[in-house]
């Protein structure tokens, strides 16, 4: 897990993508470079977008699925990591947990 956290942050985590590409990491055992394609393929940039801070912002504007500014309206905490998990075709166990307790269907 330190592993991921180390290049959650050093791709610029929620400045850009490292913390999509780490999830899809650990969520599908991928390596870098294959989690980096399937990540931009399905937020629709480029893989070299994926560390570009600019068009990240925007493109987390975008899909709301959080950013490192608090934005009126703008997901945060676990609706962000609702529609990650939902934009990812990925589980993430606190979103699970929060849908079990919610009796939502998961």
């Amino acid at each position: 897990m330190a592993f991921l956290h180390e290049l959650a942050t050093g791709m610029g985590g929620v400045r850009t993508a490292g913390d999509l590409v780490a999830r899809a990491m650990a969520s599908k055992g991928l390596r870098i470079g294959e989690a980096k394609k399937y990540v931009a393929e399905k937020i629709g940039v480029s893989v070299f977008d994926l560390s570009d801070s600019q068009v990240m912002r925007e493109v987390r504007e975008d899909l709301n699925i959080g950013h490192v500014l608090v934005r009126p309206g703008g997901a945060l905490g676990i609706e962000a990591k609702i529609r990650i998990a939902e934009l990812l075709g990925i589980e993430i166990n606190s979103v699970k947990r929060f849908k079990e307790k919610a009796g939502l269907e998961y």
